[in-house]
């Protein structure tokens, strides 16, 4: 009989069983009750695959989590393993209160916990929505369990009034017109109608469409599971080539701690940057690299945007959809794109190399979504890491879903303190602002608000909307949806509610932004800067209560994705 606190060596039922000082009495109690669902001494017998199911009635991008589950239980039954499927957290951007990021790190430790809890030798993560997918690789890592990733797949585009759409970069596109006067409460109306048109994640280079890219690129599923429309045949045969992949992993004992390095990492960067993806992926990223102890800073970021073109035309940057990539080759051609700036001998949760991977696709036939190196949408990688007395820290713009004019800009401080303010004030009539100067929020970090909303895109004031004013430079600390475009500095670090100095930044203070070189000042000494934060003390923003407390005492900044501090690689909290 294997013991209880032998996890390791024991496999499917017997694997980490419930302490009752009697480990035969619990194998025992174990089958008894799973056998009331049906299952034979023979089906128990072979090893476990979990399946962890984030579908919900509040997650239309997990529409189709049913289905997707059928599927990979046939490959998993096909394959001689016995498919588990259990609910986890389920996050959705639009139905989170105050944010999903918030939400983020609790999920992570739901999906961790129920994978130290069950007896599964590998399992299946089903996410989506931008949240869930890092949440899961945050969990997944941290347990070290075998696992494969499977994402619901990007929703098909519709047509509002002769116009190609899809969600949710024209969602914000629209709701600007709107704003502006450009469009009616009929439009508006039917554009709300037009904009989601089936289930699934947001069609363009959003955040939910970056990070099933960097899953696929850091080997963490079949690398043809990226793009696939969620309503596609295509989407449902990966779900089951997913299931086979992970009864195998299940029988070789294949953990993360195996196989994942920093090539892993750099080549999810060098993707991000290529995509022109979401900059929360940056946070994303360092999270999941401080689970297994890898390094995502934001200077090695910085070097490798240098060095890295943007190669897809895809919305925001661009003008494609996420249907429109995986038409064009997916993630597959992005890498062959990239060529050499690929290590393609990372190894893959398969136990291949990258790079024989990849010798098992074929993708020569014409498109025009995924450019060459030689003729790309954007020069250089479209991030860029900001420093200066206004981010000592750093910050991030996504430069190439900015206005050329306005990467080298000084101008105004217009300073909003906090989400309550800026909806107060931004619309208000007798707002002094003028085009050129720069909005400013702050107290949106990951402290501040909590949970680093996506408010970052600071709406144009709706008197220069109605002017023509389609973009201004506006910095904060919090974030914003991969789905925006605009001259936007987010992440700003530190955050103002731990004495960054974005707190103390006053309307009128002069600031100063220049990508190229890049700098984020204000025009404020240090001496100023430090007589300012003895005339502005800092609000406490603890509850004082429950999750919320936990997450105040225990969150870190931006740099350093958002974690909670007690959930890093040793070899991340030995430096903090």
């Amino acid at each position: 009989m294997t013991s209880s606190t032998d996890k390791t060596s024991a496999q499917g039922m017997r694997k980490g069983l419930t302490k009752y000082g009697d480990d035969e009495f619990a194998l025992f109690l174990r089958k008894s009750f799973i056998k009331g669902a049906g299952y034979g001494d023979e089906a128990l017998g072979r090893p476990v695959v979990g399946i962890i199911n984030t579908g919900s009635d509040f997650n239309p991008c997990h529409g189709n989590a049913d289905e997707l589950i059928e599927r990979v239980k046939a490959g998993i039954e096909a394959s001689g393993a016995l498919p588990m499927a259990f609910p986890t957290i389920s996050l959705h951007e639009a139905f989170s209160y105050p944010t999903s990021m918030y939400l983020r790190n609790l999920m992570s430790m739901d999906t961790e916990e129920m994978l130290r809890a069950l007896p599964l030798d590998s399992v299946v993560l089903i996410g989506g929505c931008d949240k869930t997918v890092p949440a899961q690789l945050m969990g997944a890592i941290s347990a070290d369990v075998p696992f494969v990733q499977l994402v619901t797949g990007p929703m098909s585009t519709g047509s509002f009034r002769g116009q190609r759409v899809g969600a949710c970069t024209d969602c914000r596109r629209l709701w600007a017109d709107y704003r502006a006067g450009n469009l009616d409460e009929s439009a508006i109306a039917d554009a709300n109608n037009a904009l989601v048109p089936t289930i699934g994640t947001c069609g363009v280079m959003g955040t939910a469409s970056t990070m099933a890219l960097l899953a696929g690129a850091m080997g963490l599923m079949p690398l043809n599971g990226a793009t696939a429309p969620a309503v596609s045949a295509d989407r449902r045969r990966i779900a089951e080539e997913t299931g086979i992949l992970a009864a195998d992993i299940a029988k070789r004992g294949v953990k993360p701690s195996s196989f994942l390095s920093q090539a892993a990492f750099d080549n999810a960067l060098r993707v991000l940057l290529a995509v022109g993806g979401a900059t929360n992926a940056i946070i994303h990223l360092a999270a999941i690299a401080g689970r297994s102890g890898h390094d995502v800073s934001l200077d090695r970021l910085d070097k490798m945007a240098q060095q890295t073109p943007v190669l897809v035309d895809l919305k925001p940057s661009g003008s494609g959809y996420m249907e429109d990539l995986h038409d064009a080759g997916g993630l597959v051609r992005i890498l062959e794109a990239l060529g050499e700036l690929i290590d393609k001998d990372a190894v893959t949760v398969s136990g291949k190399t990258l790079g024989t991977e990849l010798a098992g696709f074929n993708t020569d036939w014409p498109q025009n979504i995924v450019r060459t190196p030689q003729d790309p949408l954007f020069g250089e990688g479209g991030l860029a890491v900001l420093y200066g007395n206004l981010a000592p820290d750093g910050a991030i713009i996504k430069a190439a879903a900015a206005t050329p004019e306005l990467l080298v800009h000084t101008g105004k401080a217009v300073v909003f303190e906090d989400m309550a303010d800026l909806a107060a004030r931004i619309d208000s009539p007798d707002l002094e602002v003028r085009a050129d100067d720069v909005l400013v929020l702050r107290n949106i970090g990951p402290k501040g608000a909590p949970g680093m909303p996506e408010a970052g895109l600071i709406p144009i004031p709706r008197k220069l909307a109605r002017q023509g004013v389609k973009d201004m430079v506006r910095i904060s600390d919090g974030r914003m949806s991969g789905t925006a475009a605009g001259t936007i500095v987010l992440h700003v670090a530190p955050e103002a509610a731990i004495g960054g100095a974005l707190a103390y930044v006053k309307t009128g203070d002069i600031i100063s932004l220049n990508v190229e070189k890049r700098i984020l000042e204000v025009d404020l000494s240090d001496a100023e800067l430090a007589a300012r934060a003895k005339e502005m003390p800092l609000k406490t923003h603890d509850s004082g209560r429950g999750y919320a407390h936990l997450f105040h005492t225990s969150v870190l900044q931006a740099p350093d994705g958002v974690d909670f501090d007690f959930l890093r690689a040793q070899s991340h909290k030995d430096t903090k």
